[in-house]
């Protein structure tokens, strides 16, 4: 017994041991992060927080667009594939969403819900006199894009959604098999310990599988600032919002005939992480009104492959926002 007892003892020193040295050298990783990728927007208060905006052309344009990004993603993802290219004629904001990027997680765990992310970001929004933006969402951020719409239309204009998650999808799959225990009571001490150390080992690998079919440009883990999210806030955030959107979207996705504002999908018909049948096709026939575009041959990174149709489809929702402005103001 008392061998056993050793062993027992001896396993468990270990993995104290272990736990002890993961966290200086999450420490550590994520003291290196902050050095290289620094805040480079503007805080922009909200209760309980702020969240960080990054601003790019002329404030006075007549049209704001919004850039909103996916999971493990921060503002750079959008504004470093198209959004530069968009101020040239656009006032583009680009935010880190709720707990990502440099933006405070607003509200904790509940931020993890679309609804209540939109409610965030609408907040900013009327703290920065936007009113009717063009609103960009990739991917995860295609959840938040409805409730905007229904709920806060008078910061919300029209939507573009690049391939977007908006219906529930069969069995629960598709998830990666590590955010559900992130997402769990154990997810304060995974993330503070193992987390950062393993992912910074295969940040470039991971990202880079996103693009299948294609091939991820060899600085877009530079470009779009991915490191951020393996610090242990944003990591734990992006764990809890994956974690429960099957179950978000599920609820709101009655909700989507309701939706009057123009609405673009753009998704590619090799996406391999998000069904553009299930998601965008379904979304695009629920909506009045909305157009589907499908690029032949791109997978789920679409923004950065072809960042010209993304711009072209922006451009044109851009005026028909502006036609359906005017017909209601009309009297």
């Amino acid at each position: 017994m008392s061998i056993l007892l050793k062993i027992v003892a001896g396993l468990a020193l270990g993995l104290v041991g272990l736990l002890i040295l993961g966290a200086v050298a999450t420490a550590v990783i994520s003291w290196r992060i902050e050095a290289k990728y620094p805040a480079r927007g503007r805080a922009v208060p909200v209760a309980g927080g702020h969240l960080n905006v990054v601003e790019r052309g002329p404030a006075e344009a007549a049209t704001t667009v919004v850039l909103l990004h996916g999971a493990s993603g921060n503002e750079a993802d959008l504004m470093s594939a198209f959004g530069e290219d968009l101020a040239r004629r656009y006032r583009v904001l680009a935010i880190d969403r709720p707990g990502h990027g440099w933006s405070d997680r607003v509200a904790g765990r509940a931020a993890a819900e679309p609804a209540r992310q939109a409610a965030i970001i609408a907040e900013a929004l009327r703290a920065l006199n936007v009113r009717r933006a063009v609103v960009v969402g990739h991917s995860w951020a295609g959840a938040v894009l409805p409730n905007l719409a229904l709920d806060h239309p008078d910061v919300t204009g029209g939507l573009v959604a690049l391939a977007p998650v908006t219906h529930p999808w069969p069995g629960g799959g598709g998830v990666s098999w590590y955010y559900g225990p992130t997402a769990s009571a154990l997810g304060w001490l995974l993330t503070h310990t193992l987390t950062t150390p393993a992912g910074y080992t295969i940040v470039s690998g991971a990202a880079g599988s996103v693009f299948r079919p294609q091939t991820a440009p060899p600085d877009y883990v530079e470009r779009a600032r991915i490191p951020l999210v393996l610090r242990p806030g944003p990591f734990l955030a992006n764990a809890q919002d994956v974690a429960g959107l099957r179950e978000a979207v599920a609820a709101q996705a009655p909700r989507y005939p309701e939706i009057r504002v123009p609405t673009t999908f753009v998704a590619g018909d090799a996406d391999p992480i998000v069904s553009t049948e299930i998601h965008s096709r379904a979304a695009a026939r629920a909506i009045p009104g909305a157009k589907l575009v499908l690029l032949p041959g791109i997978g789920h990174m679409l923004h950065h492959v072809a960042p010209e149709v993304i711009r072209a489809e922006i451009d044109e929702l851009v005026g028909r926002v502006g036609t359906a402005q005017a017909a209601t103001a009309r009297p």
